[in-house]
């Protein structure tokens, strides 16, 4: 479990649950899928099964150990509600985050459906975010499906973006993410599907995050967006309110950089 992952909108990341399978356009080039055939290949014990979907019920307990508050990216090598996943195991994996309750859990699935089943009968904590990932305008459905959950914090991961997305409904989220595919076979994200995506929830005071262009060599692309960071993260301080850290002081959910903890 990585103690400080280089992902920039986290930083740690727990894998009680390791390997999923593909199901859309966003899964055809998986960093994950590259990365657990690796640490199969180098002897880790918890990729024996390669990619396999593979419950790791001896890791449930390792955010109760780490004392220093922190955020946490659940499962950044699988998926929490892939079918293979048991919902006696999700429902381990909530009641941890529930007692583990000075951290910040981030949850990412592309497969809304099964979570939008299971939200009513998951008691979700306050400290836990939900996001789903939309990588073109064929996945707008999740955003949906996300929205009818009990999450306190709900997001979208725009990554990797794969074409341009108009209109969003962005009524009840309260993140955005995006992100262009990294590695070797890295297909190319236009500036305009950003910059949209941007514009869209800069008009619906929605925070945005631009995680990186991507391609071959991310460092090399940078994360630079019109000559600058975008690293705006929710932060809820009372129900149902939001703000802004650049100028609006309206409001309660202050946005701030990633560093910050509630």
């Amino acid at each position: 479990m990585a103690q400080n992952s280089k992902i920039e909108w986290t930083e740690s990341t727990w894998n009680p649950v390791t390997g999923c399978t593909k199901i859309s356009e966003g899964c055809k080039n998986c960093y994950a899928e590259r990365m657990a055939l690796r640490l199969k290949a180098a002897g880790s014990p918890n990729y024996a099964n390669g990619f396999k979907v593979t419950l790791h019920p001896h890791a449930l307990e390792i955010p109760l150990r780490w004392k220093q508050p922190r955020t946490i990216f659940v499962n950044s090598m699988s998926d929490l509600f892939h079918k293979d996943v048991p919902f006696d195991f999700i429902s381990e994996v909530f009641d941890v985050m529930r007692r583990a309750s000075h951290h910040r859990f981030q949850i990412l699935t592309k497969r809304s459906g099964r979570l939008m089943k299971l939200s009513s009968k998951l008691t979700w904590p306050q400290n836990v975010w939900m996001g789903v990932t939309v990588e073109n305008a064929d996945c707008i459905f999740r955003i949906g499906d996300l929205r009818k959950t009990d999450a306190s914090i709900k997001f979208i991961s725009f990554e990797p973006l794969l074409g341009p997305i108009h209109n969003l409904d962005l009524d009840g989220i309260d993140w955005t993410i995006v992100g262009g595919e990294s590695g070797p076979k890295a297909r190319p994200m236009k500036a305009e599907w950003v910059t949209n995506i941007r514009d869209q929830c800069l008009s619906k005071k929605v925070p945005f995050f631009f995680k990186q262009w991507g391609g071959i060599n991310k460092k090399k692309s940078g994360r630079l967006l019109n000559d600058r960071t975008w690293d705006q993260m929710p932060i809820r301080s009372e129900p149902n309110s939001r703000d802004l850290n650049d100028g609006s002081q309206s409001r309660q959910i202050v946005l701030q950089r990633k560093t910050a903890l509630v």
